[in-house]
């Protein structure tokens, strides 16, 4: 078979994971938990705050433990280096990656 073919197939493949995770994504939200939509980073382009979709602007610490009780939707919680972290969950979608979020 010819390469174009695999890559034909692997990019519908993609596509469809792409959608899937959109829509678990949408339907996430409907359970009532906030989403971050900005992040404020320090001069060393650590993540220091987080805005929600509300209006509600978090510390780290705050954002940490909504996170923790499940208050916000698409973020996880990891530990690592010694301390609890907030990471993007691994949803296939980089748009939605905290370090990719606009500024606020």
């Amino acid at each position: 078979m010819e390469d174009n073919y695999f890559d034909k197939i692997y990019q519908e493949y993609r596509e469809q994971a792409m959608n899937q995770a959109k829509m678990e994504a949408d339907s996430q939200n409907l359970m009532g938990k906030e989403e971050i939509v900005a992040v404020k980073k320090n001069d060393d382009g650590d993540i220091i705050a987080f805005k929600t979709n509300t209006g509600r602007e978090l510390d780290y610490i705050t954002a940490l433990d909504e996170a923790k009780a499940g208050k916000i939707a698409h973020i996880d919680v990891f530990h690592r280096y010694g301390r609890d972290i907030i990471h993007s969950e691994p949803d296939g979608i980089e748009e939605n990656n905290l370090d990719n979020l606009p500024p606020f």
